[in-house]
């Protein structure tokens, strides 16, 4: 069971083959899982660009009536990103929910944010996010739930690991995250890491043009959709919202 927002949905990892018309790293998991579980089955209730407390009121109740044994839980970033966000007040009710699903029974996953140092947009968020990170690891603590501590993740910072709107993973990032839920799973599999080579070299002038068709293509549509208040998930539903069986894992990618 995966609950979240858009990292835990897929996107960026663009794929038709997938409800949604994406993959990413909770799909991945499902698959390996699936493959060693004869009758595992699988539900991702996350929607993009849910606020915390959205994933947590329209998610958790029905992911908790179905009962599931092991879940994933991860949100906030869409809160982070604004500037007045009170974390403590945020996090109160991530703790209740966190310890709602451990009561159940179910090993619980949960995530820190990533480091977004390397990237201009990211690195003013980067004190929020280290504050929000250590309520998730001291949470995870008390609870006895899995951590995924994706800020330690050093490859992450690689900005070729993300896609071009630059706020979510690529195929490569979503493969780096399902390496990293499976070994906090203790799960072996066959997923492997891209080798990305060296690092393209740029001049000024083409980093200009490569910042102004990103503010073109991604930045001002996201600023006008939170002028109207609207959200990028605001006509899609699950895009798994029961627990069904889950096809073969396909070839890592």
């Amino acid at each position: 069971m995966a609950l979240g927002d858009s990292f835990t949905e897929g996107v960026g990892d663009d794929d038709p083959a997938y409800p949604n018309g994406v993959r990413g790293w909770a799909d991945r998991v499902a698959e390996q899982l699936a493959a060693r579980e004869e009758d595992f089955r699988y539900a991702n209730l996350a929607i993009r660009g849910k606020l915390l407390p959205q994933i947590l009121a329209e998610q958790l109740e029905p992911a908790l009536a179905m009962a599931p044994d092991l879940v994933t839980l991860y949100g906030g970033g869409n809160d982070l990103m604004r500037p007045k966000v009170d974390i403590d007040a945020l996090m109160v009710d991530y703790e209740v929910a966190v310890a709602r699903i451990r009561a159940t029974g179910a090993r619980l996953v949960l995530f820190t944010g990533v480091d977004g140092v390397e990237d201009a947009l990211f690195r003013k968020m980067r004190g929020r996010v280290a504050i929000y990170n250590e309520f998730v690891r001291a949470i995870a603590a008390k609870h006895g739930a899995l951590l995924v501590d994706m800020w330690a993740m050093r490859q992450l910072r690689d900005r070729r690991r993300w896609a071009p709107d630059r706020l979510h993973l690529n195929a490569h990032g979503h493969t780096e995250v399902a390496i990293a839920v499976l070994a906090a799973l203790g799960v072996e599999h066959p997923l492997t890491a891209a080798e990305l080579g060296p690092r393209e070299v740029l001049s000024a002038a083409a980093r200009r043009s490569q910042n102004l068709r990103w503010a073109q293509e991604h930045a001002l549509p996201w600023v006008r959709r939170r002028l109207r208040g609207e959200s990028s998930g605001d006509t899609l539903t699950a895009k798994r919202p029961t627990l069904e069986p889950v096809a073969s894992a396909p070839l890592p990618r």
